[in-house]
């Protein structure tokens, strides 16, 4: 039996998504479709793949532990790798470094299934039966990537053209509409998926022969990383020096080995609020209803997207609108046009706001902090430990915290004290104190911490001793 390795990228902050979607809470780890996340479902799906090894799952090093976390809540999802990156460097340095990571194995003829975490899949089993024959095709010394039928004139993707068989005659970036026609007229283009198979062995050489750089860094990065526990990390100097270059780029669009599979498997990227809308059952006006259904009031509405995670949402005459809120951001616009969303990110970022990176619910390994109000010189959080989890021992320079537990048990380390706190209960932490928050219980931990000073960054820790390798919360 051929054995199947499959790779899940899951890097990318899709951008496009916001204000739903953040760079510390990227597309991957929402619940888009379903009461799963586009990450678990990814995962989910291959291991419903015959001959499938535990997946390879790549990230960055800010989203290691809300990648841990939602795999572990997947019961039938036993084994698994996490690799990490220490930086980015788009998905050929990604692949190259999975694929080495997978030779140090020994096995030079397993086949790599290259999958984003974050795509659609409806139709499981044409997806299995689409693997099956990629991996044969593999098998067979090729590059292969999986082309989806086109069911229209699509400006948004990159198009694959396939000649005789299923050799790759070229690729093409995204068209504009009237280019786009003509390649759905055509019958023999596709859209480029950014899903490959190929072997070890083919890989490794085709990358010596057209992105050798690339692949000289990744070796060493794969070489020089390191094992902890689920985590595999890089090596960070040997992949600071590796080139940045899209997989297609560097690889796909040179070798001559390129072979495409036409996958017909109800597919999306979902790279839009309108692509979301385009995939997902609507009610009888047309429209797509998410988040607190109870906060929403919806009049004479039609063909439109409408989500409320936090606050009472009321559209009246609307038509073919986005409107997305969360806690901290509302987004209104055509749905048309929802493919620029992108730019307004770009603009928080130049501004240096930092709703583009996080929401006001911040996860963290030991659970997660929820800031409620922002002042000068005071602020406001809602921490939440989840049971047998604990905080870093650290200290602050500039700010004083006070603390009331709501819900459960909390010890408390705050100097040479060492105590239990209860519900409502409270304690005091000066600046310059050594503490640690734990929950030693066996219900989750809720407390208000009211901090307060001149600064009060997250960055103003000092970390004596930490459970999971951090050095800042």
């Amino acid at each position: 039996m051929q054995k199947i390795q499959p790779v899940i990228l899951a890097g990318g902050t899709g951008s496009r998504l916001w204000p739903l979607s953040r760079e510390l809470y990227p597309k991957q780890l929402l619940q888009l479709t379903d009461a799963t996340s586009l990450l678990q479902t990814t995962v989910l799906r291959v291991a419903q793949v015959p001959d499938m090894l535990p997946p390879i799952i790549v990230v960055g090093e800010e989203h290691r532990f809300i990648t841990k976390s939602q795999i572990e809540e997947l019961s039938t999802v036993k084994d698994y790798t996490i690799l990490l990156e220490p930086m980015g460097r788009n998905t050929a340095p990604a692949v190259a470094g999975a694929v080495e990571y997978v030779a140090a194995g020994g096995d030079q003829d397993v086949i790599i299934l290259v999958l984003p975490a974050d795509h659609l899949v409806k139709n499981l089993q044409k997806f299995r039966e689409v693997v099956k024959k990629a991996a044969g095709l593999a098998a067979e010394g090729l590059v292969v990537t999986f082309g989806i039928e086109p069911r229209h004139a699509e400006t948004g993707y990159g198009y694959i053209e396939r000649g005789e068989g299923n050799r790759v005659l070229s690729f093409k970036e995204k068209p504009d509409l009237s280019t786009a026609k003509e390649y759905l007229e055509k019958g023999n283009y596709f859209w480029n998926s950014g899903m490959f198979a190929f072997s070890v062995k083919t890989f490794r050489e085709e990358m010596a022969t057209y992105a050798p750089e690339i692949l000289a860094r990744m070796t060493e990065a794969a070489a020089g990383g390191g094992r902890d526990q689920r985590f595999f990390r890089f090596d960070s100097e040997a992949m600071s020096q590796c080139p940045s270059d899209s997989l297609d780029y560097a690889l796909m669009e040179k070798t001559a080995k390129a072979a495409v599979v036409a996958a017909d498997l109800g597919w999306s990227d979902i790279g839009s609020w309108q692509a979301l809308w385009e995939v997902s059952e609507k009610n009888t006006d047309g429209n797509i209803l998410l988040g607190r259904l109870d906060n929403l009031i919806v009049k004479d509405t039609k063909n439109s997207l409408i989500r409320s995670d936090d606050r009472l949402v009321a559209t009246v005459g609307l038509e073919e609108t986005l409107v997305v809120e969360t806690a901290d951001a509302v987004l209104v616009a055509p749905l048309s046009r929802s493919q620029d969303v992108k730019k307004i990110v770009e603009d928080l970022k130049k501004q240096g706001r930092k709703e583009f990176r996080f929401h006001r619910t911040v996860y963290r390994p030991w659970g997660s902090y929820t800031v409620l109000e922002e002042q000068p010189r005071y602020q406001m959080k809602r921490i939440t430990v989840n049971p047998g989890q604990k905080l870093s021992l650290q200290m602050h320079h500039h700010r004083y915290e006070h603390w009331v537990v709501v819900t459960g048990t909390a010890r408390v380390t705050n100097g040479d004290d060492v105590s239990l706190i209860y519900e409502n209960q409270s304690v005091y932490i000066k600046a310059g104190a050594l503490h640690r928050l734990e929950n030693p219980g066996v219900i989750p931990l809720e407390l208000i911490e009211v901090q307060i000073g001149s600064y009060l960054g997250e960055d103003d820790i000092v970390r004596f001793d930490d459970d999971y390798g951090r050095d800042k919360d």
